[in-house]
């Protein structure tokens, strides 16, 4: 589970009784997360305040993924915990916000009985006269769907960090038969060019080190004559200091101006989300990815001529309606050939209102995790090789904070995303430092810090070029 939490206030007690503690809770990808910080923004504007304790909550707000079954069937797991809460605690609101919430909306409010709101990414500006409306008994529901909404305006609530997630678009056009986004999330719609940049200059201000530009398909942004390789350049030019990140990519959009752009900015981020989904034309097709294999792999060298040492990774679905085990090897063959720094792998799982549920699921559960499994082999084999190279070379990383499993160490990541343990001395989070690789495994590179300390605490020289009033 990727749970976002709110800070507690340290005040709460200098505010009027009625005012309500709001727990939220987080399911899916990086959009949902930062859906949750636009809610906290929303919310907090109205007067709530947050908590990290579920106990003490007055709201309880789950922020939810429709994109496979499995993160569906979480949800409902967490239903049975709420209901337990709602026993023991009379008045205790619960929401459902989000993709599923858009996608389930009459069956949680009507067969479920646990849910006070179901509130759907479109309509989070509703929440805090739904709240009250639900504090009187009054179920709350509300989906549309727009066209326009991109909550621009709306100042995300952030915890303070090194990096920040920041949704430059909204919705997908694509329409993969796979995919349920364009039916939950609606079609794109992109944020000013403007508003952009002015937000990610706040976030320098703040001492923010790093923001990744978020969008479903964030390379198709489009505002007026400004492409999204226009974005990336006035953004990057706001704070020499920050790194700038993005996912995620479509093939059909990574455009030649884009390269280019990453090619030439030193703070973009030499790492790439370029998902393919299959190895096999023939499954391509099937799956309205408007690309051929060859395009893809002519697509990544034109990528590692322009950008080298780019890391690359990708996604992709096993077990997708009709697949053939010779499809499957194709996906394989694929994989030998770029040579992938990480793959996120999932089961196909169909989803309601696309083309792909109108399609015969043949491949079974135990064949769809066997291949899964073939491709993850594959994939910790070639990420271990990968990550053997980089032994014995120094390693610019920026310092996220306290490793999860040892006190003693700290972790931070490569501009080409690779996560670095080493040693903690004097780092601080936010810290640019350089480090020396001594060992690797598939996923993590170890080292030893080099160089003078506090190589940058926080730079003052914003240059602040891109601002746009």
């Amino acid at each position: 589970m990727d749970k976002f939490e709110l800070p507690q206030s340290g005040h709460i007690v200098s505010y009027p009784v009625m005012l309500k503690q709001v727990y939220i809770e987080t399911y899916g990808c990086q959009m949902n997360m930062a859906d949750s910080e636009v809610v906290g923004g929303i919310l907090n504007e109205a007067g709530y305040r947050f908590t990290n304790d579920i106990s003490n909550a007055d709201v309880i707000l789950v922020n939810t993924c429709a994109v496979r079954d499995n993160a569906e069937q979480r949800i409902y797991g967490r239903l049975g915990l709420f209901s337990r809460q709602k026993k023991e605690r009379p008045g205790l609101l619960v929401g459902l916000l989000g993709c599923m919430a858009e996608r389930l909306r009459f069956k949680l409010v009507e067969e479920e009985r646990v849910v006070d709101l179901v509130v759907g990414p479109d309509e989070y500006r509703k929440l805090p006269s739904l709240i009250q409306q639900a504090s009187g008994g009054e179920k709350g529901i509300a989906v549309k769907l727009s066209r326009v909404e991109n909550y621009e305006d709306v100042l995300p609530l952030r915890t303070d960090g090194v990096s920040a997630w920041l949704s430059v678009m909204r919705g997908c056009d694509k329409f993969c038969s796979f995919c349920v986004v364009p039916f939950t999330r609606g079609r794109e719609r992109s944020r000013s060019l403007t508003s952009v940049v002015n937000e990610v200059a706040l976030l320098a201000d703040k001492g923010f080190k790093e923001v990744t530009l978020l969008g479903q398909n964030v390379n198709s942004y489009q505002d007026g004559e400004f492409h999204f390789s226009d974005l990336m350049q006035r953004v990057a030019a706001v704070d020499r200091t920050m790194r700038i990140r993005f996912t995620t990519s479509h093939p059909q959009d990574m455009s030649d101006r884009l390269i280019e752009t990453i090619a030439t900015n030193v703070n973009i981020c030499k790492y790439i989300h370029l998902p393919i989904q299959s190895g096999s034309d023939r499954i391509l097709g099937l799956m309205n990815r408007t690309y051929t294999v060859e395009h893809y792999l002519h697509l990544v060298a034109k990528i590692r001529a322009a950008i080298p040492g780019v890391s690359l990774s990708t996604d992709f679905i096993s077990g997708f309606p009709s697949e053939m085990e010779d499809d499957h090897r194709m996906t394989m063959t694929l994989m030998n050939e770029v040579l992938y720094d990480g793959a996120y792998t999932f089961k196909y799982s169909p989803r309601e209102n696309t083309k792909a549920w109108e399609m015969a699921d043949g491949v079974s559960e135990d064949e769809k995790g066997r291949r899964v499994m073939e491709i993850t082999d594959l994939q910790h084999s070639i990420s271990l090789a990968l990550n053997r190279r980089m032994i014995g070379t120094a390693e610019r990383i920026l310092v996220e904070g306290p490793s999860k499993k040892s006190t003693a160490e700290f972790t931070g990541r490569t501009g080409a995303n690779k996560t670095v343990v080493f040693p903690q001395r004097d780092e601080r989070a936010g810290d640019y430092i350089n480090v020396r690789v001594n060992r690797v495994n598939s996923a993590t590179l170890f080292g030893e810090r080099i160089g003078a300390t506090h190589v940058q605490t926080h730079v003052n020289h914003k240059i602040h070029e891109g601002v746009v009033s």
